[in-house]
């Protein structure tokens, strides 16, 4: 049996790698839209604890999370698990 890989997206919280299929900056009115349709589907997960939104993360189950830490923190926090993984 695989072991799942879980990925720290800040606070305690953390989601599968393996099933995340992009992070992006919340920024931009694309995302916006994002990420209301998927609070208006019951599909949004908010993990920031209360604090801004600096990071959204799809899943490839279509579920959009929220996260305080900055996208590029994540990705690297992601690489380094790819990398951990490769060994």
């Amino acid at each position: 049996m695989q072991k799942s890989r879980l990925l720290n997206i800040g606070f305690g919280n953390f989601v599968v790698a393996s099933r995340v299929v992009s992070i992006v900056n919340p920024s931009s009115s694309p995302m916006r839209r994002l990420r209301e349709d998927a609070k208006g589907s019951g599909r949004l997960i908010d993990a920031t604890q209360g604090r801004k939104t600096r990071s959204i993360i799809v899943t490839d189950s279509n579920h959009v999370i929220l996260s305080a830490i900055q996208a590029e923190t994540i990705a690297q926090r992601f690489g380094a698990e790819e990398e951990d993984h490769d060994k």
